[in-house]
């Protein structure tokens, strides 16, 4: 467009919006939050079990009292089989593996991995973060003082060339977060070679490890376009690096997100070295709330269905995002956006330097977006372009008028960037 097109279209935009502030909306697309019909799915969960229900577990335990550290068997059978891993190598937790993730690096700082040197008598500690990704990983490192570094995201996973450099010289780097699978926040997900050259790392030091992130495992919109993931844990057991992997998964975004069930799978030396330091924090998690979801459950197939009924919610508001940006941005060289089979975010790359106007713009309009720069460790996007879109909580007649506004707030910031460009040539 010629200067004067571009103003002509900018004063049709701005009127445009005026129109969208006048509405008063007040929409919020900040987290990936369940929807109210999605945690309705899971409402005969408080049915299972009452005051006249046999609480005893498989092996003799009453669920009601003290001790089983580790979980019940009958849990970590359920959930070994959603992790794709065997019962003896897990440890099922409270409700939430973030916190799980927090523990690991805690432990890791102040009492060391394995017998090695707790990072906190180091000098210096590093941490591999692929962008953009989930702030919520970034703000536990960042809490911990733990120096962050930037490893781009590709469609087949980070940029495995630059991390195996990274891990081989550098004694100092001590983990990765990882989202293996409908990746936070592009949907991405790991090729099978990604995957085994995760297996294969050299890393300079011995207390390195992954921190797999498997949240969305079960989480797909599609029966017939789903992503698969070969296992990471038996891919570095046969690479002989059975130990460098903790694996991380939960039902919070299953059954509900405040009352679920977590759980870390890794190796029998990894487990041995967290229980003794778990021995002395608790004396064991929510086992009525594991059996519960045991009964409710039964199995794995019980998983599945239960997902498929998720996916019939949230598919549909995947599809009205798509659906608007293919109609009013398609073709426009002003943005591009990922469109995953699974997972609970879109990720959308806007012109560079445009995503914080973008998410202001929309803001002011009613409609409240992750931060720009959040997917980015510190919150600093070196190009100001990424902006993650959560899709699942708003409803759909909300969701699309929340996704007019977006795209109408992209091509006004985008038109005023060429404006203020062929001003500055």
């Amino acid at each position: 467009m010629s200067k004067e097109e571009l103003e002509q279209l900018r004063a049709e935009l701005k009127a445009a919006y005026r129109k969208y502030q006048d509405m008063e909306l007040s929409l919020n697309m900040s987290r990936g939050k369940p929807c109210k019909e999605q945690l309705d799915l899971s409402m005969e969960l408080m049915d299972i079990l009452n005051s006249d229900s046999d609480l005893t577990c498989e092996d003799g335990t009453d669920c009601r009292n003290y001790g089983v550290l580790d979980g019940l068997p009958e849990a970590k059978e359920l959930i070994g089989a959603m992790m794709e891993n065997k019962p003896d190598n897990i440890i099922i937790y409270g409700n939430s593996s973030l916190n799980v993730m927090y523990d690991c690096i805690s432990r890791s700082y102040t009492h060391g991995v394995m017998g090695n040197t707790p990072w906190c008598k180091l000098d210096k500690i590093k941490w591999l973060c692929p962008v953009p990704g989930y702030d919520r990983h970034f703000g536990i490192t960042e809490y911990f003082g733990i120096e962050m570094i930037n490893i781009p995201m590709t469609e087949q996973g980070p940029d495995m060339d630059l991390v195996e450099k990274l891990v081989s010289e550098d004694e100092a780097i001590k983990g990765i977060w990882c989202v293996p699978k409908y990746s936070n926040p592009q949907g991405y997900s790991y090729s099978d070679e990604t995957v085994r050259r995760f297996a294969r790392l050299a890393p300079a030091a011995k207390d390195f490890r992954i921190y797999w992130d498997n949240a969305y495992g079960v989480h797909h919109l599609y029966d017939d376009r789903q992503d698969q993931l070969i296992e990471i844990l038996h891919e570095c057991k046969k690479a002989g690096n059975p130990d460098m992997v903790y694996k991380f998964a939960s039902t919070s975004k299953i059954t509900f997100p405040g009352s679920g069930v977590a759980a870390l799978a890794t190796s029998l030396n990894n487990l041995e070295d967290i229980k003794n330091q778990m021995k002395n924090q608790t004396i064991g998690h929510d086992k009525v709330n594991q059996l519960r979801h045991v009964r409710y459950f039964k199995d794995l197939d019980g998983i599945r269905a239960h997902m498929r009924r998720h996916a019939d919610v949230i598919r549909p508001k995947f599809e009205i995002v798509e659906r608007t940006f293919d109609e009013q941005l398609e073709g426009l060289g002003i943005g591009s956006w990922t469109v995953p089979n699974g997972g609970y975010f879109i990720s959308f790359e806007t012109l560079e330097g445009c995503a914080k106007k973008v998410v202001s713009r929309c803001k002011k309009a009613g409609v409240t977006l992750t931060g720009a720069g959040a997917t980015y460790p510190y919150h600093r996007d070196p190009a100001d372009s990424n902006i993650r879109i959560a899709p699942t909580y708003p409803s759909v007649e909300d969701l699309a008028k929340a996704a007019d506004l977006f795209a109408l707030c992209v091509k006004l910031v985008s038109v005023e960037k060429l404006l203020e460009d062929s001003e500055n040539k």
